[in-house]
């Protein structure tokens, strides 16, 4: 919903549980392993390109944007939420006025050229970078709800998720020397602010990050330098109207990093908008 533009574990072997949570919980995370049994099941560090971990990822940022961990019963979801954008809508919240889910129908048109969404095409590229409804209304929704149902579209989603957001934050992130919570920091913010050369956009809060301490590549301390980014991050939210409750960084990334829960490992208790969630 953005300006036009992460070694295995044991982990994968658990299966996750997510469920609205009833209190926070306040477990630690546990300390490493030094035994060196076979039998051993300390979890290693992973990046967020890890499977079990990208889906953490995608709960998270889900409860988030629709109040709900099962993030793939949000395909077909679209509404305008009045933040400039006009139409919001799938799995990452691609935008009618931002250019991504353009791009999106794009592709989607181009794998499958006989679908829902194929005559909204000029509508699409007549609204981007405006709030605008023209042409869109009053089918388009029904006819994006109609091809959320079509595993093809589902793909592309999936798709130009990765390409746009997942994969250039998640590369950025490693970059920076940061591990798998810091990838997550990185992704959602990209999500929300997209990656262009606006005062809010991801590169700038990162510059502003920047300034105010170093990246572990740079030498720097990762806890150190991720607070400072969720403060880039928080005042960056604070410009929009549409933003400004930023319980998804205080009351969530900021609880893991309090923490020092640096590799986003289960159970995670977390409050987005006075909601609460667990995976465990």
């Amino acid at each position: 919903m953005v300006l036009t533009p992460h070694i295995r574990t044991a982990l994968l072997a658990l299966t996750l549980l997510a469920v609205p949570a009833t209190s926070v919980a306040n477990a630690a995370q546990q300390p490493p392993d030094t035994a060196t049994s076979t039998a051993s099941t300390t979890a290693v560090a992973t990046g967020l390109d890890d499977a079990a971990k990208k889906d953490i990822a995608m709960q998270l940022v889900s409860s988030a944007e629709n109040s709900s961990l099962d993030w793939k019963a949000q395909y077909g979801y679209i509404e305008d939420i009045g933040d400039g954008r006009g139409y919001t809508a799938g799995i990452i919240g691609f935008c009618s006025g931002t250019g991504d889910m353009l791009d999106l129908v794009e592709l989607y048109t181009e794998r499958k050229p006989d679908n829902p969404l194929a005559s909204y095409l000029p509508a699409l590229r007549q609204v981007d970078g405006t709030d605008s409804h023209e042409g869109l209304d009053p089918g388009f929704t029904g006819a994006w709800e109609q091809a959320a149902r079509d595993s093809v579209f589902k793909s592309a989603q999936d798709d130009e998720r990765d390409r746009v957001y997942f994969n250039p934050a998640v590369a950025r992130a490693k970059q920076d020397g940061l591990g798998t919570l810091g990838q997550f920091i990185y992704y959602d913010a990209i999500v929300m602010h997209g990656n262009g050369g606006d005062s809010t956009s991801f590169g700038s809060i990162r510059n502003r990050a920047l300034a105010e301490a170093r990246t572990p590549a740079q030498g720097g301390d990762e806890k150190e330098y991720l607070h400072a980014y969720l403060d880039a991050r928080v005042w960056a939210m604070r410009q929009e109207e549409a933003h400004e409750d930023t319980s998804r960084v205080d009351t969530a990334q900021r609880v893991f990093l309090n923490k020092g829960n640096l590799n986003l490992d289960p159970p995670l208790d977390w409050k987005v908008y006075g909601d609460d969630f667990h995976i465990g």
